[in-house]
């Protein structure tokens, strides 16, 4: 025999009493001839609910509550793969450098330079030379690179060995190699350390050799 859901719970002993339309319309205190006692009628009686009622309206409310969290998944699941997860350090580090090679090969050198930590703190070492300052720094490329009769060539990095020391610091190992218009290859090894900060990845700390 099939029934209805609802019936399991709504049996005759668990709905509230009914009354007569007379009897609902009598004055409240009223005595009714026959009864043993003074029945007294509200004009709006209060049911309360029975415990099988109660039940029923909390698994209710739980179901509905369990189907908008459903619902929601899939839509914070787009949003985190529309915005994409957090980038690791290497990544961000790479994009650095490639930004770098980048900017040399189009001739900008404060381009360039963008990577490097703008700070008197800066440190390059290269051919038993040792230079603080990104100003320093930057005026070394331009007298070996960009004085009359030099020439900046085409830049590669390959080889990059991207380790992090923290969440705020990194050490990149790697080869560079320039071509220039003649043919020639001059490249050589380098050392970075970086250093994150609000803006990015910067590097701190620039150890080249060459293998000339």
């Amino acid at each position: 025999m099939k029934h209805n859901f609802l019936s399991l719970f709504l049996t005759p002993g668990n709905l509230p009493r009914r009354h007569g339309g007379a009897e609902m319309r009598a004055e409240v205190g009223t005595r009714r001839r026959g009864d043993k006692g003074i029945r007294r009628f509200s004009p709006c009686p209060l049911v309360p609910l029975s415990p099988c009622l109660l039940v029923l309206s909390l698994w209710l409310c739980g179901s509905v509550a369990r189907v908008i969290a459903q619902e929601a998944q899939p839509k914070q699941a787009a949003k985190r793969s529309e915005s994409g997860r957090p980038k690791s350090a290497a990544v961000e580090i790479r994009a650095v450098l490639d930004a770098q090679v980048a900017a040399w090969n189009a001739g900008k050198l404060e381009e360039f330079m963008g990577g490097y930590w703008r700070s008197p703190d800066l440190t390059f070492f290269s051919g038993g030379r040792k230079m603080s300052g990104w100003d320093a720094t930057i005026e070394r490329y331009r007298k070996t690179y960009q004085a009359e009769g030099r020439e900046m060539g085409k830049l590669a990095f390959s080889d990059l060995d991207i380790q992090q020391l923290g969440p705020n610091a990194a050490v990149v190992r790697g080869r560079w190699e320039l071509t220039m218009s003649d043919g020639k290859k001059p490249g050589g090894l380098y050392t970075l350390i970086f250093r994150r900060f609000k803006e990015g990845w910067k590097i701190i700390h620039d150890h080249t050799s060459s293998n000339q």
